[in-house]
């Protein structure tokens, strides 16, 4: 009886979807973090009567056949980089991008990994980097004695210096990619570049499509907790439908041992 195995397959399948869930329950409050979705297919099929087959010699042909699937496999975790809702935070080194884009931040081993968390802050040399001291690349220097930071739409990057003078400081750049979903996550609120995400487009924001800059402004996840309870509730009614099918298989598997 494959019906066992089967079944574990659904349980198993199910277990993984809630764990993707839980992932995203549990970082609906991750600035620019992007939920996940757990998709399925279906394993390969036993064909004890193949469609299409010719059963006789005037050539009539079986219309549909008999096929015992196999179970589920999981296929993908797909992300899912919808844009989420901006809160003000009136910080000004809090940035967040509305539209098409990641930050770019450059990695202590020389490695370019992409975000859209745009909390950053300043390190003791004035330059912009992110809560975890990477910086911000291009590389933008703030000044000591600078005050009134302004940073535009399009990211210009503006303060007024120590002797009352506005002073541009540099331009923030954005990144984007033909396969966002493809980006690799590495924790932290960073991806990396893979041969399915494609190469890095780096632009000005507002540019050819990109998204522009918000300051004072932090992205939050596109979580949706309503979304995941009803998605959580689904999976755990699969998972006990497929305990009940193991169950029933055992039942079956009692009554044909029992018979004399």
């Amino acid at each position: 009886m494959k019906a066992l195995h089967i079944a574990a397959t659904g349980m198993k399948a199910q277990e993984l979807n809630v764990e993707v869930i839980s992932n995203n329950v549990a970082n609906m409050r991750t600035t620019g973090f992007k939920k996940q979705r757990a998709d399925f297919q279906d394993l390969l099929y036993q064909n004890l009567r193949r469609m299409g087959a010719q059963t006789s010699n005037a050539g009539t042909i079986v219309p549909t056949g008999v096929q015992i699937g196999s179970g589920v496999k999981t296929a993908a975790t797909a992300r899912i980089m919808s844009q989420g809702v901006l809160e003000q935070t009136s910080k000004e080194l809090d940035i967040a991008i509305r539209g098409e884009g990641f930050f770019q931040i450059q990695l202590p081993d020389g490695a370019t990994a992409y975000s859209r968390d745009g909390s950053f802050e300043r390190d003791a040399n004035g330059t912009l980097v992110t809560i975890d001291g990477y910086a911000v690349d291009p590389g933008i220097v703030i000044p000591e004695d600078s005050r009134d930071i302004t940073i535009s739409g399009d990211g210009t990057v503006q303060v007024i210096d120590g002797a009352g003078n506005q002073a541009n400081l540099g331009q923030i750049q954005l990144a984007r990619f033909v396969n966002k979903s493809g980006l690799e996550a590495i924790g932290d609120n960073l991806y990396l570049e893979t041969d399915a995400s494609g190469a890095a487009q780096i632009d000005n924001p507002g540019n050819n499509g990109f998204g522009d800059l918000q300051q004072g402004y932090l992205e939050m996840s596109n979580v949706d907790a309503v979304t995941e309870i009803a998605d959580l509730i689904s999976a755990q009614r699969a998972y006990e439908m497929n305990s009940r099918i193991i169950q029933a298989a055992d039942e079956m598997y009692s009554t044909t041992t029992n018979i004399r």
